[in-house]
């Protein structure tokens, strides 16, 4: 049985203490045995980690222990073998850069859709209003060519720095209908359909993103499976890491 926790997880709240928070979550993380990557920035925090299952358990706990940290909600998956090299804490810009200053998610967050609902809108056909339901994958067009849902628009970014360009270019399209926007956590999308809502779309974000519809309700609609930037490289739709010599 798998044995070691993977955790993603992201926030936007305010950091203005960067510098000094990185060497004590890289500290603590070392002292656990956590491997991975996590990001700082001013609007929030991104995690990617793996270890123990106590220790990353422990870790997140401690972290939720700071009021500004309390929301923090992860996903979870297993792999049989540590998926990270070693433990990194960067300072970055933004959390996932989007070059777009406009955009704060620690404001408010835009609608979400849950994983179970969004099942029952696609095998209807349509929302609860009876809108056409779009998909619009906000990933990068590698990630995209792993799998994705079917039918979703594919903008074909290479980065998500694009993507404001690309509602410009496509927001007509996407007028009239119930816009729900996914990625492979939740980051992304979360801040894609903040821009879209500002830009006159009805948008959505898919709650938890791929990997948290994977875990709600596995792989219905979804065709191939779900890139992750770790040494697992893919996870099927039952989070399982993907079979070695698949195509992708």
């Amino acid at each position: 049985m798998a044995s070691v926790l993977n955790i993603s997880a992201y926030l936007f709240t305010r950091i203005d203490d960067r510098e000094e928070l990185r060497p004590v979550l890289r500290a603590r993380a070392e002292s656990a045995g956590i491997k991975g990557t996590i990001l700082l920035a001013e609007e929030g925090i991104n995690l990617f980690l793996a270890g123990d299952p106590a220790a990353v358990h422990g870790f997140v706990d401690d972290l939720r222990g700071e009021p500004r940290f309390a929301a923090l909600t992860t996903r979870e998956t297993w792999s049989d073998a540590q998926p990270f090299g070693r433990m990194l804490v960067r300072l970055k810009r933004e959390i996932i850069r989007m070059d777009h200053p406009a955009i704060r998610p620690e404001a408010g967050r835009a609608p979400a859709v849950a994983p179970r609902t969004l099942r029952r809108w696609l095998d209807q056909g349509h929302d609860d209003a009876g809108r056409e339901v779009v998909l619009l994958d906000t990933r990068n067009a590698f990630e995209v060519d792993y799998g994705t849902f079917a039918g979703a628009i594919d903008w074909r970014i290479e980065r998500f720095t694009q993507f404001p360009g690309a509602v410009a270019s496509h927001r007509d399209d996407l007028a009239g209908k119930t816009v729900v926007s996914f990625c492979t956590g939740g980051i992304r999308c979360e801040k894609a359909a903040i821009h879209l809502r500002e830009e006159g779309v009805d948008a959505v974000q898919l709650e938890g993103g791929i990997l948290g519809y994977f875990e709600e309700v596995g792989g219905a609609h979804w065709n191939g499976e779900c890139f992750v930037f770790d040494e697992r490289e893919a996870l099927t739709p039952d989070l399982q890491p993907r079979t070695e010599g698949v195509a992708s």
